[in-house]
């Protein structure tokens, strides 16, 4: 369990960063499955960061000025708390650190005398990239934004100064992801070693379920690619539910989520390759290598993916399906996505666009080439820590051997 202390520390380093105010956040709130029933609720990753409640429709109201924060509780009716719970006041205080526990009502009256006192408010506004999603999101956000641009003269969005602070991550955030990666590593063992008695995809996700269940506070931190065959050719393919084939690589990227901290692993596995099948998972080893090797603080962002770029046309030219360098369609055809991203709260957590890689930032390496006319796809995928000297994968000790 992380410790208050830290929730506050993260409380007073957002403030700081915004130069004192006022700041509004709120939970997630329930989304619904089907009919009368709702999903498994997951936390928004900036109120989790500042308060570590993990119950939906709290909301956090800090005052900078005065140094003063007060938690907002959700209404539920005897009804929802007979069939669902709900977290009291003391659970609340005791993880976030937060000592004045208020309702709905009174957040109200005490927005309306903040705002009397400070004509701008922060709070969380809109995810820039969200014209790249094809879902719905949460709308606890939006509507938030909407309640205090009632009352407030402006409301401005904090989210840069909150991707900020979370890029570097702090000692007990990384001692958190270490958790986490240490038993994904210990459930890819397991399943490799059982590899042989397995016959679908969805017995290896059932044995990372009872991995992770088994451990208690852990649990997925996405929905687990368990993708034999072509099904490794999609890149988020989540049915898992084909037939194992002896030919087949298995492409098995899945993470554990520790104290809301989240690992991101990938490896592929076949119990007798093919001489060509061996060709290419060598060459993504090979790859994966090559550009872990290239991270440390100080380096340019920019020229990292350019190098990046180099050494996968280099895989893909020894494998024979690169015949022009300059060719980007045909480079993209086999390698279509980005090859890192930052790891933390969120799988993919921001890192901010900076220019320099810095010391304390997370970030995944994961090359891989996918030929579906050979229903080929393989991926290697571990999770790096930039430190004041170069780097350390934090996965490591998890084999990458086929």
């Amino acid at each position: 369990m992380i410790d208050a202390i830290y929730r506050q520390t993260n409380r007073t380093n957002l403030i700081k960063s915004l130069g004192g105010g006022i700041v509004v956040l709120t939970a997630h709130t329930l989304m619904q499955r089907v009919n009368d029933a709702v999903y498994d609720f997951q936390q928004e990753a900036n109120f989790l960061y500042l308060t570590g409640i993990e119950e939906p429709d709290w909301w956090l109201i800090l005052d900078g000025a005065r140094n003063k924060s007060w938690l907002v509780s959700p209404e539920i009716d005897d009804v929802h708390r007979i069939f669902e719970g709900g977290m009291t006041s003391a659970k609340a205080v005791e993880l976030s650190g937060v000592t004045h526990v208020i309702t709905r009502d009174e957040a109200e009256a005490l927005l309306r005398e903040l705002a009397a006192h400070h004509s701008l408010v922060y709070a969380i506004g809109d995810d820039p990239y969200a014209s790249h999603y094809n879902f719905f999101q949460n709308p606890a956000q939006k509507d938030m934004w909407r309640r205090l641009s009632r009352t407030f003269g402006e409301v401005r969005d904090c989210r840069k100064s909150l991707v900020g602070l979370r890029a570097i991550k702090q000692d007990w955030e990384i001692d958190a992801m270490k958790r986490a990666i240490r038993l994904t590593n210990d459930a890819f063992r397991t399943v490799r070693q059982k590899l042989p008695e397995l016959r679908y995809e969805h017995e290896i996700e059932a044995e990372f379920d009872y991995a992770f269940r088994r451990a208690g506070r852990a649990t997925h931190a996405y929905d687990p690619i368990i993708a034999a065959g072509l099904n490794a050719c999609t890149l988020h393919y989540t049915k898992n539910t084909a037939r194992l084939k002896k030919t087949d690589l298995i492409l098995l990227d899945v993470g554990a989520r520790v104290d809301g901290y989240a690992a991101d692993i990938t490896r592929t596995y076949n119990l007798r390759p093919t001489k060509r099948q061996q060709q290419v998972h060598d060459a993504v080893v090979d790859a994966s290598r090559r550009i872990i090797a290239l991270l440390g603080p100080d380096r340019l962002v920019v020229d990292y993916f350019a190098q990046v770029d180099e050494i996968m046309k280099d895989a893909l030219e020894s494998l024979g399906l690169l015949d022009d360098r300059t060719d980007q369609e045909a480079y993209r055809n086999f390698f279509p996505h980005s090859v890192s991203h930052g790891l933390g709260i969120d799988v993919h957590d921001s890192l901010g666009g900076p220019r320099y890689f810095q010391p304390g930032m997370v970030l995944t390496v994961e090359p891989g080439i996918y030929i579906p006319e050979e229903s080929i796809g393989v991926r290697i995928e571990d999770d790096i820590l930039i430190t004041a000297n170069g780097y350390l994968n934090l996965s490591a000790d998890l084999s990458t051997d086929i």
